[in-house]
């Protein structure tokens, strides 16, 4: 008689939250620049797009960088300790960023957080996906979306509550608003206080234990089932064990680069490169990372727009927990083909508004519209699909480049949109990212495989083909024996 499965939730909830407390920081370190911006600029005299777009961009620099280094150390040493590292960085990160006294050295700590923010934004997903039955894996993964989205309320939280802490008289001259406590002081707050979530990461990462996939890759069968029967019981451990196994048989263990390079592992290299480009080329950080520039070309001032950023916050997060609720439910692909059509329709008339002038209100009202999109599709099903897709024996690599990939794309984003908004307009550039959107759209229906409700080596199966199959076949008669 064959045993029913049953998970230990209470605990995979438990480590899968403190990994995810890596997503918070990435974001919140991403999106506290945006409520910062316009002190710092004046502050540091930053009076070119050029200087503007490098001070928001230059820890994504970081971020290529974490994401470039991590792949081969997480398949060396494993993914909690770099997720330890990453959360020491984001600290001295917070702490530099607001003590700074010249760019130079800002750009500095922006650059070093932005190594653990490569760093997290890879591991934390992929950790999760790997300790995770498929049954729930899409709603567990997306716990590392839903702390990207807090640490972007929290950010925009952090940064009204300064601001309103000390009001500022609207239509300040630029030297009274440099000479204010918050040109001097107050900016450096919104960044230091991210230290305290660092700090809280650091110490929960003590109690997490290491991946069993990896620990398997290791040769330390006996360790990974020991965590595999915490997850699921003794049959759910023997199952895991001997599938995965079976993808790492001692060819397959220390796979280099050059495997990705091969036929079958291209092509999932270029999938998990393609989504993860996507993701960010939509355009939706541009409203994270511009949104006072956006509102301030549509009428509001300072006061205004740091209170339309919580509400951006607040619609994020509750859209969140739609795409939470639907994405093992309704699945990956028809929800990022809703995002795609969504965001395409957001994009243009937001563009239109700007063209013809009819800003305030409608301006925010398509901002929440685009933000409720993206987070309840593009933004867990892109980092879903990329922590699914990659096959045991290189999925450190590959997430490591697709993360890469994922990064560029936002320094590209990020650094781009003050010259294409001085060239273009506002309203030329939103076009811009709509027609990316159509691409992605047509891209997604026609190349994307639907990934949910299946174990991370029926999906290697799948998409490696058949010779992957035989493998498998003998774990589950050696299953089924046992």
């Amino acid at each position: 008689m064959v045993q029913q499965e049953s998970y230990n939730l209470p605990f995979l909830i438990k480590i899968c939250l403190a990994s995810a407390l890596g997503g918070l920081l990435v974001r919140y370190d991403l999106v506290v620049i945006s409520g910062a911006k316009q002190f710092y600029e004046l502050y540091y005299e930053l009076n070119t797009a050029t200087l503007q777009g490098w001070a928001v961009s230059s820890c994504i620099v970081g971020c290529i960088i974490g994401a470039l280094g991590v792949g081969r150390a997480a398949d060396k040493y494993g993914r909690v300790k770099l997720l330890m590292l990453s959360a020491l960085l984001f600290f001295i990160s917070a702490i530099g960023s607001g003590y700074a006294p010249t760019f130079d050295q800002f750009v500095f700590y922006r650059l070093l957080g932005g190594i653990g923010m490569g760093m997290a934004s890879t591991l934390s997903p992929m950790y999760i996906a790997e300790v995770t039955p498929a049954k729930y894996r899409g709603r567990f993964v997306s716990i590392n979306q839903l702390t990207v989205v807090i640490g972007i309320l929290l950010a925009q939280l952090v940064n009204y509550l300064i601001v309103e802490s000390q009001p500022l008289t609207e239509g300040l001259s630029d030297a009274a608003m440099l000479a204010s406590w918050h040109g001097q002081t107050g900016w450096k707050l919104m960044f230091a206080a991210e230290a305290i979530p660092a700090l809280i990461f650091f110490l929960c990462m003590f109690f997490v234990p290491a991946s069993p996939r990896w620990l398997i890759k290791q040769s330390r069968d006996e360790e990974a089932k020991k965590i595999l029967e915490k997850i699921g019981g003794d049959v759910y451990a023997k199952k895991s064990l001997l599938e995965i196994e079976a993808t790492l048989d001692n060819a397959h263990k220390n796979l280099g680069f050059a495997e990705c390079l091969k036929p079958g592992m291209k092509k999932i290299l270029c999938m998990g490169i393609i989504i993860a480009v996507f993701q960010q080329w939509s355009g939706i950080n541009v409203i994270f990372n511009y949104a006072a520039d956006i509102f301030r070309d549509a009428g509001y001032a300072v006061s205004g727009t740091m209170f339309n950023l919580v509400i951006v916050g607040l619609t994020n997060l509750v859209f969140t927990f739609v795409g939470m609720a639907l994405i093992d439910k309704v699945g990956r692909k028809p929800l990022m083909l809703v995002g795609s059509a969504g965001l395409l329709i957001s994009h243009i008339l937001m563009g239109l508004c700007f063209y013809t002038g009819i800003t305030g209100w409608y301006v925010f009202a398509l901002a929440l519209i685009a933000i409720a999109f993206f987070a309840a599709t593009l933004g867990p099903c892109a980092w879903v699909i990329i922590s699914e897709i990659f096959p045991n024996s290189m999925r450190g690599i590959g997430m490591s480049i697709a993360v890469l990939s994922l990064w560029v794309a936002n320094f590209v984003l990020s650094f781009t949109f003050p010259i294409l908004r001085d060239t273009l307009g506002p309203a030329g550039t939103f076009w811009i990212y709509g027609g990316i959107c159509f691409v992605g759209m047509l891209y997604i229906q026609k190349n994307i495989p639907e990934t949910k409700g299946k174990s991370l080596e029926e999906l290697e199966v799948e998409l490696l083909g058949e010779h992957h199959l035989d493998h498998l076949n003998q774990a589950m008669a050696h299953t089924e024996k046992a």
